[in-house]
């Protein structure tokens, strides 16, 4: 049996924790336990996390410390987007401590490793802090790592054993992740002068096609990686709402042009006087909501229009709630990346706990962020991407089995078109395809330079 490849205290927390192991749980460890550079694909809610952390989080907690603390570090988990980080970081602390109460049940004696956070968001006291006290499991994003293989803190780095990239395909297709490449290079330079062996290699996404390419991009040049292909299509209820009868007519002119010092632009139809009650109509009758946007801007103005109708604004809607509130008293708020870590935590806490009934939100929430029990999100123009929009959709019904259920309201005739191709696309599995730039100079030239 795969759980036959941890220690015993690992073993009674999983199997009291959860009936059995899910597919890339079932495939991936038996890779990963070999030593092999590994690559899963596999839904969003699958426990794709665990699988990639579990068994390093198994040596740890049955190897003793490293003496040398400078070099402590030995998992490094790289994330796109610091919110991400923050919530793995979160997600952590319940395995680290059902591991360890099951040791004391076995009266086994384990080590609990220590988990930091080096992001943006980081304050400068808690750099100098992890510099003289560099935490067993690191959680970090492309950029600060770079930061830190180009400051004196790299190395707190040199004793690295696993390496896991979470949502790889974000990054593979674009200069970020050539950025991240030549990292990861330096990073295995820096172990290998070290003494050290080569970092493995562990990258996770739901959405990434073909499997081969991504493969090359996450082992590098010369070596390869063991593909673990657990992706399914998940069971999907998605709809695209047209909450206007004649889209054709949005755009036209409502009223005369008006003249004279104080004349205005003309008044034109809006499919927004339709799309603003819908939404706070589906908001009311689910317990949590998340509406995607694409533009940080109309996050803040959506949510605050939403907050006015439920408030009772000019439509004369109220909301029929009377206990799912934010701190400040809205059933809505906005989230995107322009917010302090301290707003985007209390927020996120806020929806979890169900004292929020909505969020609105941009990119940010779109990766692998465990929102809680979303039970429908909906995406205010079409997604783009079928990618996109798997990773968005695939917030709601974030647990193993789950259906996911959204609703996308296209703005415009041309976005309803789009729209409609990306759901079929979506429904068939048919992800476009990510290739990743070969030999970006202006990257190279960067990476020298620093």
């Amino acid at each position: 049996m795969v759980l036959d490849l941890f220690s015993p205290a690992v073993r009674e927390w999983f199997a009291t924790s959860f009936p059995e192991p899910t597919p890339p749980q079932e495939q991936g460890w038996p890779a990963i336990a070999a030593g092999d550079h590994t690559l899963i694909l596999a839904p969003t809610g699958s426990g794709k996390t665990l699988s990639a952390f579990l068994y390093a989080l198994d040596r740890l907690t049955a190897e003793p410390p490293v003496e040398d603390k400078t070099h402590r570090t030995r998992v490094l988990y790289i994330s796109p987007l610091r919110a991400l980080a923050v919530d793995v970081e979160r997600n952590l602390r319940a395995p680290l401590q059902g591991i360890a109460l099951a040791a004391e049940r076995l009266g086994e004696s384990i080590t609990i490793p220590t988990v930091g956070i080096r992001s943006g968001d980081t304050s400068p006291e808690d750099r100098r802090s992890m510099l003289r006290h560099p935490p067993d499991v690191l959680i970090t994003t492309p950029e600060s790592l770079f930061l830190l293989l180009t400051s004196q803190a790299r190395e707190t780095l040199a004793g690295v054993r696993w390496v896991i990239i979470d949502e790889i395909h974000a990054m593979a297709a674009t200069k970020r992740g050539a950025h991240l490449a030549l990292s990861l290079e330096r990073l295995e330079h820096l172990v290998l002068a070290g003494g050290g062996p080569a970092p493995q290699r562990i990258g996770l996404s739901a959405t990434q096609r073909p499997l081969e390419e991504i493969a090359r991009f996450l082992a590098g040049t010369g070596r390869t990686a063991t593909i673990v292909d657990a992706g399914r299509k998940k069971q999907l209820e998605i709809e695209v709402v047209v909450p206007v009868e004649d889209m054709g007519r949005l755009g036209e002119l409502l009223d005369e042009p008006t003249s004279g010092p104080v004349a205005g632009p003309p008044a034109r139809a809006s499919i927004w006087p339709s799309i603003h009650p819908k939404l706070l109509e589906l908001i009311e009758s689910h317990r949590s909501t998340l509406i995607f946007v694409n533009a940080r801007r109309l996050a803040e103005r959506l949510a605050a229009r939403l907050n006015e109708l439920a408030e009772g604004g000019d439509d004369g809607v109220r909301w029929s709630g009377g206990e799912a509130m934010g701190s400040g008293g809205e059933l809505v708020r906005a989230h995107h990346g322009s917010l302090s870590r301290e707003q985007r935590l209390d927020i996120e806490d806020q929806l979890k706990s169900g004292r929020l009934k909505a969020l609105v939100a941009t990119s940010s929430l779109e990766l692998g962020i465990d929102m809680g029990a979303i039970d429908l999100v909906i995406q205010v123009e079409s997604p783009g991407s079928v990618a996109s929009g798997l990773q968005r959709i695939g917030r709601s019904g974030h647990n193993v089995g789950d259906v996911s259920r959204g609703k996308i309201f296209p703005k415009h005739r041309g976005d309803l078109v789009e729209a409609a191709v990306v759901v079929q696309r979506m429904r068939d599995g048919l992800i476009e395809e990510t290739r990743y730039p070969r030999n970006p100079l202006d990257v190279l030239a960067q990476q020298i330079v620093a």
